[in-house]
């Protein structure tokens, strides 16, 4: 397990409201899309990063992390695995106090840079079932 329940509950409660959502498009078809709406449900500003830089859930997207013009405090990621290293290193580049990697999305060597870094991270686990568990 990357992250344990401590952080997890401290990155959905402590570290800020405002999530850069990696991946996410207008397509509904895919999971980001649904995810990003339960995350608004509890109060996160979503910000879409995606190359087509949409707007998705009445929120303007970017193409990039470096090209969203304020800071965003997690950074939850939807590309697969080989490229999730990339997007971590980003974060922390970008000042993001957290990364959180989606179900399925796994790279040790980026967990353990980012955590060097000293933002929050989980790994391989989804918000969307989380945060409800916290009652």
């Amino acid at each position: 397990m990357y992250g344990d329940q401590e952080t997890v509950r401290k990155i959905l409660t402590e570290l800020g409201d405002t999530w850069a959502v990696v991946g996410l498009s207008a397509n509904r078809d895919r999971a980001a899309y649904g995810v990003a709406a339960v995350l608004q449900r509890f109060g996160k500003r979503v910000v879409p990063i995606h190359p087509k830089a949409e707007t998705v859930h009445g929120e303007q997207g970017y193409p990039s992390l470096s090209a969203v013009p304020f800071k965003v405090d997690v950074v939850d990621v939807f590309v697969n695995s080989g490229l999730a290293g990339r997007v971590a290193d980003e974060a922390v580049a970008a000042g993001a106090a957290a990364v959180w990697f989606q179900l399925g999305v796994i790279d040790e060597a980026a967990y353990e840079r980012t955590r060097a870094a000293g933002l929050d991270m989980v790994m391989d686990r989804c918000p969307a079932i989380e945060i409800p568990r916290l009652g």
